[in-house]
């Protein structure tokens, strides 16, 4: 939901830059997504075979419907993966088996900024859904105590986002090294799984983005509106 304001141009920078960044993680996603790794592994495979690495046998693997729906369950300790990357033998797949892994060990061994961010998840679920419409309504009917707990709601959903990246780099820190570690790819084709967890990487820097770039927005409005 875009209000007219100040920070308007940058809205607009970052929606095209995340766009880019989208276009880049299609691309390089595709791409090695048509490179079978030398072992023959499946994405599952993968996945089964780090988790046991790390003693972690009672987490499942299982398949999910859709394309790039792969994540960890860390309620049901299930490790889900999109049916293509389940089944697929690609460096891509591995990639991605790898780095949903990475949040079960974080699950298992506590990582602190998995456990902050799990505390936030209820209150960046209702930031992001109700924040700017809490927002909108408080600036037209002139309550601007109602626009203010918006803000903060939506300010939350952009804290639980800032909570993610390092989680995320994390996660693929610890996927790299286990794909180094076990050799399930070669030193060859290891820079191919690194762009992928890189590109993937960057939309979640890219979304924390276009959240602060709206926070800005919204806080600009709500100034101007109270000297009004």
């Amino acid at each position: 939901m875009m209000l007219f304001g100040p920070f308007t141009w940058l809205i607009f920078l970052v929606f095209l830059a995340t766009l880019l960044v989208q276009g880049w993680l299609q691309k390089t996603y595709a791409t090695y997504s048509r490179i079978p790794n030398r072992r023959g592994l499946t994405g599952a495979e993968t996945a089964r075979t780090v988790l046991d690495s790390e003693g972690l046998t009672q987490v499942r693997v299982e398949p999910v419907r859709g394309t790039l729906t792969d994540h960890y369950d860390p309620i049901k300790k299930v490790v889900r993966l999109s049916e293509p990357n389940y089944a697929s033998n690609s460096v891509a797949a591995l990639a991605v088996a790898a780095h949903e892994t990475g949040h079960a060990i974080q699950d298992a061994r506590k990582f602190v900024w998995m456990r902050v961010r799990h505390q936030l998840l209820p209150a960046a679920q209702i930031g992001s859904n109700l924040g700017p419409w809490l927002f909108l309504i408080g600036l037209m009917i002139g309550a601007l105590g109602l626009a203010k707990l918006g803000l903060y709601l939506f300010g939350a959903a952009a804290l639980f986002q800032l909570v993610t990246l390092p989680v995320e780099f994390d996660a693929s820190r610890r996927a790299l090294k286990k794909l180094e570690e076990l050799r399930l790819l070669s030193p060859e084709e290891l820079p191919g799984a690194r762009k992928v967890l890189t590109a993937a990487a960057l939309t979640y820097v890219a979304a924390l983005a276009m959240s602060v770039a709206y926070l800005l927005q919204y806080a600009a409005i709500l100034a101007s509106a109270r000297d009004e």
